[in-house]
């Protein structure tokens, strides 16, 4: 685990809360650089090193009026092809997710029988734990300081499941979803399965969620047309709220029509980061 990359995060977030809440004002490089108690110089590359632009850029990502112009793009996700999930201009290639579900029968039994595999990871949004089993991913839930131990995080989501620390069984999905520089390329473009428990409509909303290109923003009445319900937006943010893999399902990519970002599971903050890093990455 890299616990430089966490910390940088950490200070990054610092730096987004105050681009959020005073970027009207204009906010100056050595101001940006104070909240996240570093020098100008050495904020500014690392900054940049994280984001891929400067912070004056990426403010503009978090604005308001950045996300409505999106929205009223009115993106068509019954028209966008569900191979796009994670196809990302800064990558050297393309990451498919494709989700699995458990039959009626496992999902009572809360994966009785089965071995979920776990370890904890750095990421650009701070530390997470992943969880596998039989290959397949079946938790991705970033960690806070108020969150239970990663053991009973696993075990909420899956109850009945035996569970292994084992971080170097999950090691290669970890690199797979957030791959260092000098991975970028080097795996094959084969698709990372997700094994979820969830209601029929749950999984139709996740799969949904696939069909939103990074960087690109939908609202939760857009999501619910796209999966032909349109008056269950209330119904599909409750079944966004309860998406146990995250960024690989991009429930961050959903925001209310009023142009604002909203809540997330795993912090308000991490969306805004993961938005903006991703518009930055899209060149949007």
């Amino acid at each position: 685990m890299n616990t430089s990359s966490t910390y940088t995060y950490n200070q990054i977030a610092q730096v987004i809360d105050h681009l959020v809440t005073s970027y009207r004002n204009q906010p100056t490089l050595p101001e940006l650089a104070e909240a996240a108690n570093l020098s100008a110089f050495h904020f500014q590359r690392l900054f940049t090193e994280w984001a891929g632009v400067s912070p004056k850029k990426f403010g503009q990502y978090l604005t308001l009026e950045h996300a409505k112009a999106q929205l009223r793009r009115g993106l068509a996700l019954t028209d966008v092809a569900e191979s796009v999930g994670l196809s990302g201009t800064g990558r050297l290639h393309d990451l498919f997710v494709s989700i699995e579900g458990v039959t009626p029968g496992q999902v009572k039994q809360a994966g009785a029988g089965l071995v979920l595999q776990y370890g904890l990871f750095d990421s650009p949004f701070g530390q997470y734990v992943l969880g596998s089993i039989n290959g397949k991913i079946a938790l991705l839930h970033f960690l806070s300081d108020t969150d239970p131990t990663p053991e009973t995080l696993l075990r909420t989501a899956w109850p009945a499941a035996t569970i292994q620390h084992n971080p170097v069984a999950v090691q290669p999905l970890a690199d797979r979803i957030f791959p260092t520089p000098s991975q970028l390329g080097t795996s094959p473009d084969q698709p990372v399965s997700v094994l979820v428990r969830g209601t029929a409509f749950q999984l139709k909303v996740w799969e949904a969620l696939l069909r939103i290109p990074e960087g690109q923003l939908v609202s939760y009445d857009q999501l619910a047309n796209a999966i032909g319900q349109p008056t269950a937006s209330r119904a599909v943010g409750t079944a966004i709220g309860s998406n146990p893999i995250g960024y690989l399902i991009p429930c961050h990519r959903v925001i209310k029509k009023t142009g604002l970002f909203g809540q997330y599971r795993w912090g308000a903050d991490r969306k805004q980061a993961m938005l903006g890093w991703e518009a930055a990455r899209a060149g949007i």
